[in-house]
């Protein structure tokens, strides 16, 4: 009776080692140790053994039980991890693939986002490279290197976030120190643009917010002059507002310009004719600009023995604001699905 206890045991094993799935295991453990299974059959019969051999083979049978138990809870994960690769290859899915066709629930791009990466292709077209930079910034890159140095009255006109325990690191209040960073790290000739965040402690309204969006230019190289940015700030213009687009530089000061202009465009919505949005002159004030001023030049490790330059700066969000028609802007930096999915 023991041999074919180790028969059994034999034949369980080897018969586990083909189930791949739970519905056969399941069959063959009643075949094997159900109620009425082949290893019931042959412990009925230790009935008609003496008392001495039914030990033995009480003892065997224990130990063979005990086996194929354990052969089946091996086969049992075997089938679960079958499973589970089947299941997931059924299931698999490129969550990288775009939803051809599909536009329920897809979302736009910001309308901040849209009016940039229309600029950038614009400059990028004029030979200009777009340049980032961290929007935590020293306090140096953001003011100093600008010709604004600690006592100049000119960063009460940017109130600022300053950080803790970090005297000498602020938000930055403005993208010109990629201007600095970018004639450091290229050189002379320079043509660079910079897009990105910025942060002033301003109190909020429908015209003030303390996070929008500003775009900054660079030119540096032999020979330039205000001819070349009035040019460049032109192309832009009509490319913004169309071909019959006009701009006038009326004289601003900019600590980090000089001489520095203040730059408006004829009112796309009235075409210079006089309306509520550009209250009534017929202009909008859209940058500034101007020559960069030698100390700039020198904090950008450019001789301006040797070479000029010229800079500029949009709004972003206020030329946003003018071409859709914003007239709070809260909306911009809100996230109310309600408001964003109009563009």
């Amino acid at each position: 009776m023991q041999s074919q206890l180790e028969q059994l045991k034999q034949a369980a094993i080897d018969a586990l080692k083909t189930v791949t799935d739970n519905e056969s295991l399941e069959r063959l453990r009643v075949e094997v140790l159900g109620r009425k299974g082949k290893m019931a059959d042959l412990m009925k019969q230790m009935a008609t053994l003496a008392d001495e051999e039914r030990k033995l083979v009480g003892a065997a049978a224990n130990e063979v039980k005990a086996a194929i138990e354990a052969a089946f809870g091996e086969a049992e994960g075997r089938a679960h991890e079958a499973q589970r690769a089947q299941r997931a290859q059924a299931e698999w899915i490129d969550v990288t693939e775009p939803a051809i066709g599909v536009r329920s629930g897809m979302g736009n791009l910001h309308p901040v986002t849209q009016v940039r990466e229309s600029l950038e292709d614009l400059f990028v077209s004029m030979g200009f490279i777009v340049e980032d930079g961290p929007e935590l910034e020293s306090d140096h890159l953001n003011f100093t290197a600008l010709n604004i140095p600690p006592t100049h009255p000119a960063r009460d006109m940017q109130d600022t976030f300053y950080v803790d325990g970090h005297p000498d690191m602020v938000m930055r209040t403005q993208t010109s120190p990629v201007q600095i960073r970018g004639m450091r790290k290229y050189g002379a000739p320079l043509r660079l643009i910079a897009p990105g965040r910025v942060f002033r402690n301003e109190a909020t309204d429908v015209r003030h917010e303390h996070t929008f969006h500003q775009l900054e230019g660079i030119v540096v190289d032999k020979g330039i002059s205000f001819s070349h940015l009035k040019g460049v700030l032109e192309t832009v213009a009509k490319h913004l507002y169309g071909a019959d687009t006009q701009i006038r530089l009326r004289p601003k000061f900019y600590p980090f310009v000089e001489p520095g202009v203040n730059g408006e465009v004829t009112c796309f919505l009235c075409k210079g004719a006089g309306c509520r949005l550009c209250k009534k002159s017929g202009w909008l004030e859209v940058f500034g600009a101007g020559m960069v001023h030698p100390n700039v030049l020198r904090e950008g490790g450019v001789d301006p023995d040797v070479y000029s330059g010229f800079a500029f700066g949009f709004g972003l969000t206020r030329l946003v604001m003018l071409k859709y028609g914003i007239d709070d802007i809260r909306h911009l930096e809100g996230g109310d699905l309600r408001f964003l999915k109009q563009f």
